[in-house]
């Protein structure tokens, strides 16, 4: 059975042959892969044509494609366009500069064969610094069966409700899905430019599609300083930030007042201290934001109180 095997690019000169070379060396042999650049400037669409024209590579696939636009759409818009431009129904999503362990494809299919009802599958990730040497390896997430998500005795709904409190699968670059799943809810929510995956999360499991987990490592990811989850020395993690406006729309309609205020202060908070140029980590930064979104947050601490009387 064909797979598609899409790659997002942006700005991934530095990774991306890397990344091709771990989906050519994969032990499952029907794929199909497709390149999806949205308007890189840094030459990553020179590597990967110089790199589709070698003999080998036109040889091992069935089918390869080079997707470009005349303009940047962000993240959600370039994964439709690898959806849309896929020819099987089975995908496996990868990132310029993340890279697929040799037997990815064949793991998540052989469990998605016996496993009928899963349309969604994730797997654990190997987690990396800069490059993909055992001496920059950190860890593997999650190192035990993520019982608080991916229990198998949960539902969708379950799964639903323990999402809009919060992201909790933090190795999504191992997501493999049959693309039905994902056109049954319209895809992914192209306003979103940064923030393609919590959102996606939440209407699935919305829509009564379970999400499903297999314990075993698929994925290398790679963190680096031109990341754009890069939290390096920063105070502020980018996903307060981008993420706000996503949960406003997604989770907050569904979540106590309480909660909701709470989210705002930090929100608000977080937004404050960019503004004033206090962005980077450093002892008094770190003491002061936490005085303000936590210790000076009247809402966290009503939450706390109503939840404690329920």
């Amino acid at each position: 059975m064909l797979v598609s095997v899409p790659v997002t690019t942006y700005n991934s000169a530095n990774y991306i042959v890397e990344t091709l070379e771990s989906i050519y060396n994969q032990t499952y042999k029907e794929i199909e892969l497709l390149i999806s650049d949205d308007f890189s400037t840094d030459g990553t669409i020179e590597k990967v044509e110089e790199w589709l024209q070698q003999e080998r590579v036109i040889k091992r696939f069935a089918r390869t494609e080079l997707i470009k636009v005349p303009h940047n759409t962000g993240v959600s818009a370039n994964c439709n366009r690898c959806i849309s431009n896929s020819n099987s129904d089975w995908i496996k999503l990868i990132a310029g500069d993340d890279i697929l362990l040799p037997n990815c494809i064949e793991d998540n299919m052989k469990f998605a064969a016996g496993n009928e009802n899963a349309h969604v599958i994730f797997s654990q990730i190997k987690l990396y610094q800069d490059t993909f040497e055992e001496r920059n390896f950190i860890k593997t997430i999650p190192r035990q069966y993520p019982e608080n998500l991916m229990n198998a005795a949960f539902t969708a709904q379950d799964q639903y409700q323990i999402l809009l409190v919060s992201d909790r699968i933090q190795y999504t670059p191992s997501y493999f899905f049959n693309r039905k799943a994902i056109r049954k809810v319209g895809g992914y929510d192209e306003n979103n430019r940064l923030v393609e995956d919590y959102p996606m999360w939440l209407k699935l499991t919305g829509s009564g599609e379970k999400l499903y987990y297999f314990h075993k490592e698929t994925v290398g990811y790679r963190m680096h300083s031109k990341a754009n989850n890069n939290t390096g020395d920063v105070l502020i993690k980018p996903s307060i930030i981008h993420g706000y406006p996503v949960r406003k729309k997604y989770a907050h309609p569904h979540l106590p007042k309480l909660t909701v205020l709470d989210e705002s202060w930090i929100y608000h908070t977080a937004s404050i201290f960019k503004k004033l140029g206090i962005a980077k980590k450093s002892k008094i930064n770190v003491t002061l934001y936490k005085l303000c979104s936590v210790y000076l947050n009247p809402f966290r601490y009503l939450n706390a109180i109503s939840q404690k009387i329920k």
